[in-house]
């Protein structure tokens, strides 16, 4: 094939190798124009990302003993029956006075009826007892008392 080639060169005039010279010349830098330097792009592109992921991956791995001290905030399992717990937490959050009773409900579950309980009060003893020990309310009716920031609640509860 170089030899066809040789022939086909020296049958040209010297015009006219240097145009295919040229063309050739315009060729390669057009090939390197079109694939090689967005192939270089893309590669700069992946090195930076690469390097940004390095610097995240050192980064969690220096925050990993704090992120693991998150995970021990579940809370304990309960050490008493729920119906006991309801009632020492109702007479720690002062609602002694309001709570009226307490009734298992099904699945382990207990209803629990309050009567002329301030509604704050009320809403921070449902806080607490779902922060310190994972109680979930599973339904509430709330209605309003005869004092003023006050209601009836009838909730039935679960430990979490």
């Amino acid at each position: 094939m170089s030899a066809r080639l040789q022939q086909f060169l020296t049958r040209l005039s010297e015009r006219e190798r240097r145009i295919m010279l040229l063309g050739a010349v315009v060729a390669v830098v057009l090939f390197i124009l079109a694939t090689i330097l967005p192939l270089q792009r893309s590669v700069n592109a992946i090195q930076q990302r690469v390097e940004r992921k390095r610097d995240d991956l050192s980064w969690l791995r220096s925050m990993a003993p704090q992120l693991a001290g998150l995970q021990s905030n579940t809370p304990p399992a309960l050490h008493e029956p729920l119906v006991v717990l309801i009632d020492r937490s109702a007479r720690d959050a002062g609602l002694h006075k309001s709570l009226v009773g307490t009734q298992p409900s099904g699945d382990g579950g207990l209803s629990v009826r309050l009567d002329q309980t301030p509604f704050d009060a009320l809403v921070a003893w449902l806080s607490d007892l779902h922060e310190r020990y994972g109680v979930q309310v599973e339904s509430a009716t709330i209605s309003p008392a005869k004092d003023a920031g006050s209601v009836n609640a009838s909730l039935v509860l679960h430990a979490g």
